[in-house]
């Protein structure tokens, strides 16, 4: 059987085993999520129900990885719920709890972590129950054996995902995307049962990618390039962001990405375009953002500096003229956009991968100084 390509064997050999089926096996991982979601869905509503009549403000949190799920979230709990919510990383609460945190004010504190041993994921936990004047914690793991599901806080409520999520590699890929999709039905989940349509699509894109496009994404990875930009609005700039830190931490750094907007990028960061750089495009299908992400990409293919230039989209964008155009869908708009969020991550995960082998490395374990680990080491808690 292979895997993005590859023997299973010669994976093993070059040490990417795991790594590569933990981004192939995401559609599956997706399917018993959402179930998983909505078996328990009354519980998590009730809990949901209790948080939303006493809170002020709701906040998403975590480190690294994890952060970036709420930021492809916070407009879904803004709008869905009708509260106040911020995307915070725990990295940014752990140094000024006192920013985010107020003593006359309740919070829920959603904290996304795939082990929840995380120094700084565990520390916020306790900084909410010193800072604010209550604090509700829904905490959605991929560890069962980690400090905060066993936190036990008095108002705390557990999502433990399918033991898949958790990644034996060191780059997150099926905990990224696994929180991300619980997230965003726990935002729906008032009308969860709507919901199988959207996750049945994305599903169905997700395999399309898997199936019919890593020998084109193979041939980016085999480009020489050491500068790599991910473009993405909206909710998919969350995406943009975890896009760009799967490339740069599964080459051990040896490519430099950078994420931005569609429109921010043209204000002073377009700069860092040159003939050694892709540009990869994760497009929205809304028809109003659209119009903006063309505008740009006509500009940046015009100026033709850069070394590739890589779309996804879920509609056709063959007037473009791209490298490589990742299509979804023959329509234009099938999927809430929320969930490209999804579907667009994994043609950058498996662009990480396939560069981190073409590099000499081993994409389960990049680091070759050691310096990144699977769970962050070093960090020292000081009360405050």
């Amino acid at each position: 059987m292979k895997v993005l390509g590859f023997e299973e064997n010669e994976l093993k050999k070059i040490g990417g085993i795991h790594t590569a089926r933990e981004i192939q096996q995401q559609p599956d991982v997706w399917r018993k999520i959402y179930h998983q979601i909505n078996e328990r869905a009354q519980d998590i509503k009730e809990f949901i129900d209790v948080a939303l009549n006493e809170v002020d403000d709701i906040v998403l949190s975590g480190a690294g990885t994890s952060a970036f799920v709420g930021d492809c979230l916070v407009s879904e709990f803004n709008k869905n719920f009708g509260y106040r919510t911020k995307a915070i990383p725990t990295t940014d609460i752990v140094t000024h709890p006192q920013n985010y945190f107020r003593r006359d004010r309740k919070v829920l504190l959603v904290s996304f972590a795939r082990s929840g041993n995380s120094p700084e994921s565990c520390a916020t936990v306790d900084l909410a129950e010193q800072f604010a004047e209550k604090a509700y914690h829904l905490i959605i793991t991929c560890n069962p054996e980690g400090s905060l599901v066993k936190s036990e806080k008095q108002h705390q409520y557990n999502i433990v995902l399918p033991e898949e999520t958790n990644d034996v590699g060191l780059a997150m890929t099926s905990s990224f995307s696994g929180m991300l999709l619980a997230g965003l039905l726990i935002s729906r989940i008032t009308n969860i049962n709507n919901e199988k349509k959207n996750v049945d699509v994305v599903i169905k894109y997700a395999q399309n990618i898997l199936n019919n496009y890593v020998a084109d994404i193979r041939k980016i990875a085999n480009l020489d390039f050491n500068r790599a930009v991910f473009l993405g609005s909206g909710p998919l700039f969350g995406t943009s962001i975890e896009s760009h830190l799967k490339l740069q931490e599964l080459t051990d750094g040896a490519v430099f990405c950078k994420n931005e907007s569609f429109l921010a990028f043209r204000h002073g960061p377009k700069a860092v375009i040159d003939e050694k750089t892709i540009v990869v495009f994760i497009m929205s299908n809304d028809s109003h953002s659209v119009k903006y992400e063309k505008d740009l990409i006509k500009t940046i293919k015009d100026e033709g500096v850069a070394k590739a230039l890589v779309g996804i989209s879920e509609g056709s964008i063959s007037d473009l003229g791209l490298d490589l155009e990742i299509t979804l869908s023959n329509e234009n708009r099938i999927v809430d956009e929320p969930y490209l969020t999804l579907s667009h991550i994994i043609p950058s995960q498996i662009l990480g991968v396939l560069k981190s082998i073409s590099l000499g490395l081993k994409p389960d374990n990049p680091s070759v100084s050691g310096t990144i680990s699977r769970v962050v080491q070093g960090v020292t808690i000081y009360k405050k």
